[in-house]
């Protein structure tokens, strides 16, 4: 069975990305849940640093100039970390990895699409913040360029919000 296909319409643009269900199995079922209940729609993206990645997912970034964009997350609370043996999958370019506080099982509703080959951030290297990758973006990684392109304030948020429209499911 294909893993099911995440198509994110954002302001910018379309991109689509593989959720690596058979993977990562806890992780990639909260995301889609999410997805599936409407969750992440109408959320902006609320940190954007060039060369590295483009988050969003904080429920507080409905409104994109809120302060506390960036300090919420999900309604059911947070999800363990999920390193399994068979799925050491690294913070490459185009990945989807799992946003968390820096503390373990902290991770819910946030989560951030590296634009870079960011390993430190992987599961072997030492240090209690690791991001668990579930999807790759297979289509519009031209689509994450301009976001991450786009100009920010001085704390890492686009100066013009930049909204995810929709993101919808395909299994």
């Amino acid at each position: 069975m294909a893993n099911p296909t995440a198509v994110f319409e954002t302001s910018l643009g379309t991109f689509q990305a593989e959720i690596f269900l058979d993977k990562m199995p806890i992780t990639a079922q909260n995301f889609l849940s999410l997805a599936k209940s409407g969750f992440y729609d109408g959320l902006h993206f609320h940190r954007v640093i060039p060369k590295f990645m483009v988050q969003f997912g904080c429920p507080n970034s409905r409104d994109p100039y809120s302060p506390r964009a960036g300090t919420g997350g999900p309604p059911h609370g947070t999800i363990p970390d999920e390193h399994p043996p068979g799925a050491k999958l690294s913070n490459e370019p185009g990945t989807l990895a799992m946003a968390n506080t820096g503390r373990p099982n902290s991770g819910g509703c946030q989560f951030f699409i590296n634009t870079k080959h960011n390993d430190y951030l992987d599961w072997f290297t030492p240090g209690p913040s690791k991001h668990p990758v579930f999807g790759r973006v297979t289509a519009g990684m031209d689509v994450v360029g301009r976001i991450e392109t786009t100009p920010t304030d001085d704390k890492d948020r686009p100066a013009t919000p930049v909204q995810m429209v929709r993101v919808s499911v395909v299994e």
